[in-house]
C-alpha cells in the first residue's frame, strides 16, 4: 500500500517507518526548506487554474504541472480604520439637570439608609430561623419525605437558601457602607 504525506510517497511497511530516522530527517529538511522560501511564496501573489486528467479544477500557488494556468486576480485594496479619537469625559451634570438641595438629598439618604437596615435586620432574622431548620445539616424528616431523596432533596434546597440569604447580608452591607 502507498501513502502520500506530502511530497513524500513510500510504501506503508515498517521497514520504511524503522528506517534510523532518515525519513523523519528528510521530512525536517523539506519542512525548514518550505519555512525558509515562505516568505517568497508569500509575496509572490500568482494563482493558477490547473485542470487534471479526470476534469477536475484546482487553483494553486505553482503552475509547474501540465494543463496550469495563470488567473490574473484584481488586487486587493486595504483601508486601514480611521483613528479613534479620544473622548473627553464630563462627570458634572447638564445645566438643565434637576438640581436637589442639601436638606433634601440628606434626608433622602437618611430614607435610604433606613430602609436598608431594615431589610438587613429582616434578612438576618431570615437567616437565624432557616440555620434553626437547618439543624447543622440534619433537620427534622417531614412526614411526607419517607423517601430519603426527597430529604436530601430538601436539605441541599435549604443549603442554597441559606447561602442566598448570607450573601444577600453581604450584599446590603456593602451598600450600608457605601452611603455617605
Amino acid at each position: 500500500m502507498f501513502v502520500k504525506t506530502g511530497f513524500l510517497t513510500y510504501t506503508n511497511h515498517p521497514s520504511n517507518w524503522l528506517d534510523g530516522g532518515k525519513l523523519m530527517k528528510r521530512q525536517l529538511t523539506i519542512a525548514i526548506g518550505l519555512f525558509v522560501l515562505c516568505g517568497y511564496v508569500h509575496a509572490q501573489n500568482e494563482v493558477y487554474l490547473c485542470i487534471n486528467a479526470d476534469g477536475t479544477k484546482e487553483y494553486k500557488n505553482t503552475g509547474t504541472t501540465k494543463g496550469c494556468k495563470k488567473v490574473d486576480l484584481p488586487n486587493i485594496t486595504t483601508i486601514p480604520a480611521p483613528a479613534r479619537r479620544a473622548v473627553a469625559r464630563n462627570n458634572s451634570s447638564p445645566s438643565d439637570f434637576p438640581k436637589v438641595d442639601g436638606t433634601t438629598q440628606k434626608a433622602r439618604d437618611d430614607d435610604r439608609r433606613q430602609i436598608l437596615q431594615d431589610e438587613m435586620k429582616a434578612e438576618q432574622q431570615k437567616l437565624a430561623d432557616l440555620k434553626k431548620t437547618f439543624n447543622n445539616g440534619e433537620p427534622e424528616r417531614q412526614g411526607n419525605e419517607r423517601n430519603y431523596a426527597k430529604y436530601q432533596e430538601r436539605v441541599v434546597s435549604m443549603k442554597d437558601d441559606i447561602g442566598r440569604s448570607e450573601k444577600n447580608i453581604e450584599a446590603l452591607q456593602r451598600e450600608l457602607n457605601n452611603l455617605r
